[in-house]
């Protein structure tokens, strides 16, 4: 599609959810990269050229803006299945870090949704090798998402057949036995269940993801007081700060008075303890500095206010008229569940891209657009040593 001089961010927004037929739309933004590789979300609220530094064609990306504090309340299997997407992803480029435990179980999920039931026939024993799933992907791990897919995903959709020798005998007087079939090794192989269906095991994924600490942290690289390396991050909880994989500060949204930027450095005041606290940190550039005080803004809003009327206009500077100001616009977190609850409609067809496929199969390709949002495709063969080794501590 063409964008008009005039044509706003909001039109862009709603015509890709119009093409996905997506309702619960208020989780989604669409990001782009200007000329000098920094990130910026596409603001509704102006028009789309004026806020473009490339020519057209623009390059933009569909993503999870918002991640759903409770993915439970999520009304339909489309839009989990977005989410899920995004996941992937972020696990795919390391932001979702995982224990080895959670790990191996989020990409038995995976597999599970990709490839469906473990089939012996079609699986060799080193099936997994041949798809990309973490950026540390070792041999260890892949053995315990193989065990996962083949045994316990199965089992938890049907509990009532998980068999012990003792039972068996059991289970078989309570089958009925094809006629063909010649005994009762033949009779439970033809009589044993599928596995999770494609959307459980996204739904278990997700459900997983939503434990860890880095869910919905989108990581925005910096420098501490001490010049130590750290990554600033904002989820439905609060301000979260990263060192390595480690979190070292958590400042709850109820607890974050103010969020601030001058130049370079970037500010965040808040209460902790009933005493003051002022952290500060230094970004690359002040267009870093000012993007992450934006996300800044817009997730305080998104999970902290109980409806949009309570949204306010914020400045960067102490000074109200001084420095950039900036309101959020859409819809808070508790407005959009309760409108999803509302949701009344036969649910719309949600088709899944498969191992294999294009990496382009959920994209939106124009002339003067693409909208890209990637499945997983089979990892390139890599000149890197195969890691078998692995310990249970290291993270993913």
């Amino acid at each position: 599609m063409s964008c008009e001089r005039d044509t706003k961010g909001q039109f862009l927004l709603d015509h890709v959810c119009n093409h996905y037929n997506l309702l619960e739309k208020d989780y989604f933004g669409i990001r782009y990269v200007d000329p000098e590789k920094q990130r910026h979300w596409l603001d509704p609220s102006k028009p789309v050229v004026r806020q473009m530094k490339a020519q057209q064609p623009y390059m933009m990306c569909f993503r999870v803006k918002f991640y759903p504090n409770e993915p439970m309340k999520i009304k339909e299997e489309l839009t989990r299945y977005l989410l899920y997407l995004q996941l992937k992803r972020d696990v795919y480029h390391g932001r979702l870090l995982c224990p080895f435990a959670d790990a191996a179980y989020l990409g038995a999920c995976i597999i599970q949704g990709e490839l469906g039931d473990y089939d012996p026939d079609e699986h060799p024993s080193d099936y997994i090798r041949d798809f990309k799933l973490f950026p540390k992907q070792s041999l260890k791990l892949e053995r315990k998402i193989i065990e996962i897919h083949k045994n316990e995903l199965r089992a938890q959709s049907h509990p009532q057949l998980i068999l012990t020798a003792a039972g068996l005998l059991k289970a078989a007087s309570t089958i009925r036995l094809p006629r063909e079939s010649s005994g009762v090794a033949d009779g439970l192989q033809h009589c044993w269940p599928k596995g999770q269906s494609a959307a459980l095991a996204e739904l278990n994924m997700v459900q997983r993801a939503h434990t860890l600490e880095t869910y919905g942290v989108d990581p925005h690289p910096c420098k501490d007081f001490t010049g130590s390396t750290a990554f600033l991050g904002f989820t439905a909880t609060g301000f979260v700060v990263f060192q390595g994989n480690k979190r070292i500060h958590l400042l709850k949204w109820v607890d974050v008075s103010k969020l601030k930027f001058e130049g370079k450095t970037f500010y965040v005041i808040g209460i902790q303890k009933e005493k003051k606290l002022v952290l500060t940190f230094h970004t690359s550039t002040p267009a870093a500095c000012k993007h992450l005080w934006k996300c800044g803004v817009e997730n305080q809003a998104f999970y902290k206010c109980a409806k949009s009327s309570q949204i306010k206009t914020v400045s960067s500077s102490n000074i109200f008229f001084k420095g950039s100001r900036y309101r959020y616009s859409g819809r808070v977190a508790k407005e959009v569940i309760e409108a999803s609850s509302k949701i009344q409609r036969d649910p719309p067809t949600v088709r899944r891209a498969q191992f294999g496929q294009s990496r382009s199969y959920n994209s939106l390709s124009h002339k003067n657009l693409i909208m890209n949002m990637e499945p997983l495709v089979p990892a390139l063969p890599s000149t890197n040593e195969y890691e078998e080794t692995a310990t249970d501590n290291e993270t993913y």
